[in-house]
């Protein structure tokens, strides 16, 4: 499987620009997907570099460099600190994360992810996983597919539609595919924006699948700690959820933004913002890659030891 038809790498040069990379340095990309981001930084790397790769996906493996200088962990990126500490690669100089669902998952109908074509209400990132998107449709009450629909997928009907699975179920059975869930909910999507409301509940399932805020910041609360000052923090993110969460992190280093202050009343935080606005895909990259239109990246760069 070659790594363009599994993920086309977002923003590859900002990325790039932002690790300021040290041809010497220690990197890690959290989500290795197709590889793209993974081969420009080993480009940018000597012999005396090294990257460490994360990806929970078994697929992933297949677009493993033959590279010493590369290893790859086959772990979920919440457990960063754990796997750094093992490979004894504590401190590090950059850390890259694009959170997007890659194009090979949205493509891939038997993975559930993708509200285009019919497949099994699957949406796992793990397929060693447990929990699927099946289980919460069908196991779910009311009250509790209203609040994932709610937070995870910012549906101001949110109870309307959680009703509406509540009822398909009790009418026709168990919602086993993705088009039995769109056509469950189908009736309480506005028409004129049906698709992208579609989008959110697909969202709402796969962030709840997967514990995908939780295991976020996890990885950034990993993040500061296994950075060396002058280290890179780069992260890609693709809806309001995420982008915020990272924002609070980069300035505050808290996932709430809470600020803390020194006796003096001066801000203290471990990072600091190399710009205080996301950066944006250019309108070339989005007419060639569309999937990138909503992706935002931010930079941070640790200041000093916590």
């Amino acid at each position: 499987m070659s790594e363009s038809c599994y993920h086309i790498p977002v923003m590859l040069q900002p990325c790039l620009e932002g690790l300021s990379i040290n041809p010497d340095g220690t990197y890690v990309d959290v989500t290795f997907g197709g590889g793209g981001h993974s081969k420009a930084i080993l480009e940018r790397l000597s012999a005396n570099g090294h990257l460490y790769a994360f990806d929970q996906d078994a697929d992933a493996e297949q677009n493993i460099p033959a590279d010493d200088r590369f290893t790859f962990v086959r772990s979920n990126f919440r457990y960063l600190r754990n796997w750094l500490r093992y490979y004894g690669a504590i401190p590090v100089d950059g850390i890259l994360a694009d959170l997007g669902v890659s194009s090979h998952h949205f493509d891939t109908m038997e993975r559930g992810f993708s509200i285009r074509e019919d497949g099994p209400l699957d949406m796992r990132m793990n397929q060693q996983a447990t929990r699927t998107a099946a289980e919460i449709v069908n196991g779910y009450d009311a009250g509790q597919l209203a609040e994932i629909f709610d937070w995870y997928g910012e549906l101001h009907n949110a109870r309307a539609i959680a009703n509406a699975i509540i009822r398909d179920r009790q009418a026709n059975g168990e919602i086993r595919t993705t088009a039995q869930l769109h056509k469950a909910v189908s009736k309480q999507l506005n028409p004129a924006r049906e698709k992208k409301d579609l989008a959110k509940v697909f969202q709402a399932l796969r962030i709840e699948v997967n514990d995908e805020l939780v295991v976020l910041k996890e990885m950034l609360s990993a993040a500061i700690e296994v950075l060396k000052p002058g280290g890179r923090l780069v992260v890609m993110s693709y809806h309001s959820l995420e982008d915020r969460l990272v924002k609070n992190f980069m300035r505050s280093g808290n996932a709430k933004g809470l600020i803390e202050k020194d006796f003096y009343g001066n801000p203290i935080s471990v990072l600091r913002q190399l710009k205080g606005y996301p950066i944006s895909p250019s309108e070339q990259e989005q007419e060639q890659n569309p999937r990138s239109r909503s992706a935002k990246l931010r930079v941070a760069e640790k200041t000093k030891e916590q």
